[in-house]
């Protein structure tokens, strides 16, 4: 079969150009606004595109031996709300992602685990930017030690069976995107591994 112009061009998209950049604002090392003029394929000229950095994050599916998943539940000012969420954190600077989530689930949970598998690395925003999340799962995590006190956050550590983790992703008790997709691609992984054995 023969793909037409249009549709090969959509299969290899020409990247934008970025051909000047002002920053908006600076709020580092949480946020930095810039102010983007990008030069499309076309030729045309988009001023004032808003982009955003922020720092990556280290996002953990942490099971059990028993499969059960290490959960947190409290407020997050994003959604303005308390619900459930994963451990999970910045990645420090010169840090590898997964050595960030390690430090995550140890520090807010007092889990370990030395069974680790990526699930994958997304931007947050398409067309922003935002930061990268990546995401892990780690199997047969088991607490070590008590979670360290955090600073501004009051949380809970929990264990939730996974299928009751999916329930409250689809009720919406789960807030946050990152975690939400941490989620579904363990569930995914999981389900793989399950019928990969039978």
């Amino acid at each position: 079969m023969t793909l037409d112009r249009d549709a090969r061009a959509a299969q290899h998209p020409a990247v934008w150009r970025v051909v000047a950049r002002r920053m908006a604002l600076d709020a580092r090392p949480w946020l930095r606004g810039w102010f983007e003029d990008i030069a499309l394929p076309d030729g045309r000229v988009i001023e004032n595109f808003v982009s955003l950095e922020m720092p990556d994050v280290a996002v953990v599916v942490a099971l059990t031996s028993h499969g059960d998943v290490v959960v947190e539940r409290g407020y997050k000012h994003g959604p303005r709300r308390a619900c459930v969420s994963l451990p999970a954190g910045y990645v420090e600077s010169g840090e590898e992602p997964l050595d960030a989530a390690r430090r995550e689930l140890r520090e807010e949970t007092g889990y370990v685990s030395d069974d680790w598998a990526p699930l994958g690395r997304f931007t947050a925003d398409g067309n922003r930017g935002g930061g990268v999340s990546h995401l892990y799962l780690a199997q047969a995590s088991h607490r070590l030690a008590d979670p360290d006190d955090h600073d501004l956050e009051t949380v809970t550590v929990d264990v939730m069976p996974f299928s009751d983790l999916l329930s409250a992703v689809r009720s919406g008790d789960v807030a946050v995107l990152s975690n939400a997709a941490a989620i579904g691609l363990a569930a995914v992984t999981l389900r793989s591994a399950q019928e990969g054995t039978t």
